[in-house]
């Protein structure tokens, strides 16, 4: 099954200067939960700002330099086609970003999990939300991050 896993205000923001806008502790825990011992696909931006290989998880990035050479415990792809074969019924894929990648993939997944962020910030990286009319709304969680006090609405649409 695949798919994708974001934070986003309500305009669609996820990023500015190859970072999150935000740093929100009950976000990054529900990350971690839903993709320990899973498997997380993204581009090479995304992995390159991560910055290292998240433990107890399979990475997949994919770049369209062929000649890309990721750490040790990263399957590197080109394509939507290498990545098929990857994906099974029992084990769950997640996309997480960026911005291109959600854009190209969003019509290929299954569900998307999105946290809503409360907050007005500018930024450079969108997530396509108006693609969200082919999908059908859940699940929605409203919280708060006690750390930051910024409002959340942990969100779960599947695919029509």
């Amino acid at each position: 099954m695949l798919s994708i896993l974001v934070a986003s205000n309500y305009e669609g923001v996820i990023g500015v200067n190859n970072e999150l806008p935000w740093k929100i502790s009950k976000d990054l825990k529900y990350f971690k939960k839903l993709t320990m011992n899973n498997t997380i696909f993204m581009g090479r931006k995304t992995f390159e700002s991560i910055g290292r290989v998240l433990p107890k998880r399979d990475h997949i990035v994919i770049t369209r330099n062929q000649d890309y050479k990721a750490p040790r415990g990263v399957k590197v792809i080109h394509s939507y086609e290498e990545l098929k074969p990857l994906l099974s019924e029992d084990k769950e894929v997640f996309v997480v970003g960026g911005g291109e990648i959600f854009n190209d993939f969003i019509d290929k997944v299954d569900r998307v999990y999105i946290t809503f962020v409360d907050v007005d910030v500018k930024g450079d990286t969108f997530f396509p939300i108006e693609k969200l009319d082919n999908f059908k709304e859940v699940k929605r969680e409203k919280d708060i991050d006690e750390k930051s006090g910024i409002k959340l609405e942990f969100t779960v649409y599947d695919k029509k």
